[in-house]
């Protein structure tokens, strides 16, 4: 069993920033893929590192704005999320992937445990 929590969320202003932490424990996480998601009108991928932290993968509406890095020591991965548009308002999902495939994906089939979630609100 794995439990993820995610933190950072908040209000931000349209062009500001906000950093997400998602915090494992339970089984090992240093050896898992790790991806974000969010959820506004529909549940969408945004971003996927590999176990080692070497990989990554956004999406296209974030890509150049958004960081995904993870800190295996400390059992979390990171979203630093910078210049913030209205549209990426959404509930913000952490998942797990324990599968053994060598691509790191974005179907959120491909990931076995979810976080409960954290709210980004960014005003115009």
């Amino acid at each position: 069993q794995v439990q993820l929590v995610e933190s950072g969320g908040g209000l931000v202003q349209a062009g500001g920033s906000l950093r997400l932490s998602c915090a494992a424990s339970g089984r090992t996480f240093s050896t898992q893929a790790m991806g974000w998601f969010r959820h506004g009108k529909e549940r969408a991928f945004v971003a996927a590192i590999s176990w080692s932290g070497g990989s990554t993968y956004y999406a296209d509406s974030v890509k150049g704005r958004f960081t995904i890095s993870r800190d295996n020591a400390k059992n979390t991965v990171y979203l630093q999320m910078n210049s913030l548009k209205p549209e990426d308002t959404a509930v913000y999902f952490c998942a797990a992937d324990f599968s053994s495939r060598l691509i790191l994906t974005s179907d959120p089939l491909g990931y076995d445990y979810w976080g409960q979630g954290t709210q980004v609100t960014v005003s115009s």
